[in-house]
């Protein structure tokens, strides 16, 4: 759908540059989704892996973010040994609601209320990052945490809109329970995709 170079604006890797590769389609369908035009995958050119592996060699970015939409519509074992045969770190931001593909250096999965993550694919988790919309999401959040493995870092995100009545309900969540942290969408705050 798209691609650019940037600054991760949230979760584990907030901060670092990377280079993202967006791609088109998505049947999970949240209702507060910023990328809603990325659901279609029919509306997106296609382009061979070697040309979207030249647009991260070309940036000399040492880090490549697959997200969507939904990334596990699709298969992305090539595209991932690509990237890694050129010395690029390959992480990937899902909701986990497909099997697993590709090699990945780092999971975020981010799950969704209305398709739920697989098993299978949640246990791979390096982040979990739960997006909290109304205060129902942290019974969301406690039960997506029980599925992924004991090393995995926990992040709860306030729904950009709904940040103003979320962040502060977070917040004393956190301190209630510190093994999750806060993670904020800083690329929003610095005006930047």
């Amino acid at each position: 759908m798209e691609h650019f170079y940037t600054i991760q604006g949230e979760g584990y890797f907030t901060g670092n540059a990377a280079y993202f590769i967006r791609l088109g389609g998505c049947d999970v369908g949240c209702v507060w989704c910023d990328v809603k035009e990325s659901w279609d995958a029919d509306k997106h050119p296609q382009y061979e892996l070697n040309e979207i592996v030249s647009w991260v060699e070309k940036a000399r970015a040492k880090l490549a973010v697959i997200t969507g939409g939904e990334p596990l519509m699709h298969d992305l074992t090539e595209l991932t040994a690509m990237l890694k045969s050129k010395g690029i770190q390959t992480n990937i931001e899902t909701s986990a609601a497909h099997p697993m593909s590709g090699s990945w250096d780092w999971v975020c999965v981010s799950p969704k209320k209305f398709k739920a993550p697989f098993p299978e694919s949640i246990i791979h988790a390096d982040e979990l990052k739960v997006v909290i919309f109304n205060k129902s999401d942290f019974d969301w959040a406690n039960k997506n945490a029980a599925l992924v493995n004991t090393n995995c870092k926990l992040y709860l995100q306030p729904e950009w809109d709904k940040s103003k009545e979320m962040l502060p309900l977070i917040i004393d969540f956190v301190k209630e329970n510190p093994q999750w942290k806060i993670s904020l969408q800083t690329h929003k705050f610095m005006g930047i995709d």
